[in-house]
């Protein structure tokens, strides 16, 4: 999935360098974001996290708005590079499902897991107060469920997936397990528990 690309903060001018990594503090923001959420993440826990003053945030975003946005945009990228490293390895329509369950399930557990997804997080936190970020998630998942439909279409042509099944139907099944499995990482399950969750979804295939 090619990540949408926002534009959340205005070009810095002359005279003003950045005090700070971009990506490393962002990295931060994702993981309080995903932890707290929108709404309860605070400017003075954001500062915190990110390790930078908020005159420097200032200099580089409009508000916390603008830094979420960069976050977001950002966790959506390298979720995608991540699962585009594991497909690359998956020759049937089969593996790439399983290695895109596999993704989801690794990143479901442990410290990872407990502190969530940022897309599920935003999608619970901000579906109805924000419509443009609605939009944005709403077009992620989209995404996302018509990938697993084109690896099970991929896997019905190479045999590897039953041709019995609703391709359609399969993937927003398959969407609800990957999403539903970052929403049980929240409450500290095992990779044991993930790894068990992958094999049950799988047999969908079957």
């Amino acid at each position: 999935m090619t990540p949408q690309i926002f534009h959340p903060h205005e070009p810095r001018g002359p005279g003003r360098p950045r005090e700070f990594d971009l990506d490393e503090a962002l990295d931060k923001a994702i993981g309080t974001f995903s932890e707290l959420g929108y709404h309860a993440t605070s400017l003075s826990k954001l500062t915190a996290a990110m390790q930078i003053a908020e005159g420097s945030l200032y200099k580089a975003f409009k508000d916390k708005r603008a830094v979420f946005l960069a976050a977001f945009e950002r966790y959506v990228a390298l979720r995608n590079e991540r699962l585009a490293q594991e497909l690359q390895s998956a020759k049937t329509g089969r593996d790439k499902v399983k290695a895109v369950l596999a993704v989801y399930a690794e990143a479901s557990h442990g410290p990872a897991g407990r502190r969530g997804c940022l897309v599920v997080g935003s999608a619970v936190d901000l579906a109805i107060s924000d419509p443009e970020m609605a939009e944005r998630v709403s077009g992620i998942l989209a995404a996302h469920e018509r990938r697993l439909a084109e690896f099970i279409r991929q896997g019905q042509e190479d045999g590897s997936v039953s041709r019995e099944i609703d391709p359609a139907a399969t993937a927003r099944l398959l969407l609800s397990v990957t999403q539903g499995m970052r929403v049980l990482g929240k409450t500290g399950r095992s990779r044991e528990e993930m790894a068990d969750l992958v094999e049950s979804a799988i047999k969908l295939l079957d």
